[in-house]
């Protein structure tokens, strides 16, 4: 008898180093709100709210500790010497903006530490895990050697999982993650088709694609990620992001475009070549699954690109409920607009299997570009590959309660630009962080201990 599967949500911890620094081209939010004062308790609690939401929905939540924060390391690599509070103010004198990137919460984005792919689509039946390089932004490269490690402890039995290293750091295999890739099929346990969705390849002519932003996720990076994995290629889809959709602040495919089981929500203009990606999905899902593959298209009469982008309508969770259905979880802002009030009023009524929307704030994730659906790294597993895990961190109603009254107890209320020079901070973070390594009981996991 085929063992049940489920999807397991991986959020990010929001780390008390949460800040708005404007650090990532091409996302929009991020550029907007950068040297603005940001709120850590705040956005920790408005995560772990979400978390809750669907733990109390029946589903399965997991929780990924933030990395430590400032990278001292890194600062001390790059010229700057002396004691922790030396090194701090002389890179807030010399270089704000290194330091800012060494401060940088950014792993709180789940979506980006890995590609994950099921045990019911590899060759070898392991559960697939390949850690996102992320060099396109600098504060975002610094994170995935931790993440790699981070990864292996909480999947640690190689006999169910196949840990991958991160790809090659050059330009022509730069890897975003979980972010551009999808997965649809009839139920999590059965095989399904991966969709790789990139925004260049090293053979493009000078000129060719994007002009306002710069693309992040290559062809190449998805092909190997594709092929490490053992995936079918019957079952493996490679889509191309449209120019206009990277140029409008469309800097990751969850931005765009969202999938779940047997349903896949999408903008019109999401893709270069959208009717050939779709009947190439709508062919290969038809090998794998009895029931069509329900395209939501959402053209731009109903919603446009800046208006998708500004209120981040795809980048919702879409979740299975217990009871055969779907919900999605949508960023509140998405309440406040007429458009996206209606087409999900449109989406609730249609016959998809999406029989419910829940509003969720996370207004402090996104003032720095990340939604609910970036928080979260998407893992399904099945009943046994769960017992697999290391089981502390899957959320439960005590631990939830454990992590808000730690982060009631450790974070600031405010960050200001300027508090990254203060070496109080730092005690701050690493007290924090070796509390909750005996919370999650992780052991020794940062530098620091």
């Amino acid at each position: 008898m085929k063992q049940r599967a489920y999807e397991v949500n991986f959020d990010g911890l929001v780390g008390p180093t949460h800040n708005y620094a404007g650090l990532s081209t091409g996302n929009l939010a991020s550029m907007a709100y950068g040297q603005t004062v940001s709120h850590p308790k705040e956005a920790a609690l408005q995560g772990l709210r979400k978390m809750k939401l669907l733990l109390d929905m029946g589903l399965k939540q997991g929780v990924i500790p933030p990395q430590d924060r400032p990278d001292l390391e890194t600062l001390r690599r790059l010229g700057f010497h002396g004691s922790d509070e030396e090194v701090l103010e002389r890179a807030q004198r010399k270089d704000p903006l290194l330091l800012a990137a060494c401060w940088s919460a950014s792993s709180m984005w789940a979506a980006n530490a890995a590609t994950v792919s099921p045990s019911a689509d590899t060759d070898d039946g392991r559960v697939h895990i390949t850690p996102a390089n992320l060099l396109s932004q600098f504060h975002r490269s610094l994170e995935y050697s931790w993440t790699a490690r981070l990864l292996k402890i909480i999947f640690p039995d190689e006999t169910v999982f196949a840990h991958h290293p991160p790809l090659p750091a050059c330009l022509q295999y730069g890897d975003e993650g979980a972010a551009n890739h999808t997965r649809l099929c009839q139920t999590h346990a059965e095989p399904g088709v991966e969709l790789f969705v990139y925004g260049k390849e090293s053979v493009d002519p000078p000129q060719t694609g994007s002009r306002r932003y710069p693309a992040r996720q290559t062809k190449e990076a998805s092909v190997l990620i594709a092929r490490m994995h053992q995936l079918n290629p019957e079952r493996t889809v490679f889509a191309r992001q449209s120019s206009e959709a990277i140029d409008a602040g469309v800097f990751h495919n969850d931005v765009i475009a969202v999938g779940n089981t047997r349903v896949f929500l999408y903008h019109a203009q999401a893709f270069t070549e959208g009717t050939e990606v779709l009947d190439e999905l709508k062919r290969k899902f038809a090998r794998c699954a009895e029931d069509k593959l329900v395209l939501i298209e959402i053209g731009p009469d109903r919603l446009s690109l800046t208006e998708a982008v500004e209120i981040y309508f795809f980048n919702s969770q879409m979740v299975s409920l217990p009871a055969n259905t779907m919900c999605l979880i949508v960023p509140s802002e998405c309440e406040e607009n007429e458009n996206a009030r209606k087409v999900l009023e449109e989406i609730v009524q249609d016959d998809n299997s999406i029989q419910a929307v829940r509003f969720v704030d996370t207004r402090q994730s996104m003032k720095n570009g990340g939604g609910p659906a970036c928080l979260r790294l998407r893992v399904v597993l099945t009943e046994s590959e769960i017992t697999r895990i290391h089981k502390p961190v899957l959320l439960t109603d005590q631990l939830y309660e454990e992590l808000v009254e730690w982060v009631e107890r450790h974070y600031r209320d405010r960050l200001h630009p300027n508090d990254l020079a203060d070496p109080n901070l730092v005690e701050e973070c690493r007290s924090a962080l070796d509390k909750l390594t005996r919370i999650l009981k992780l052991g020794s996991i940062y530098r620091f201990q």
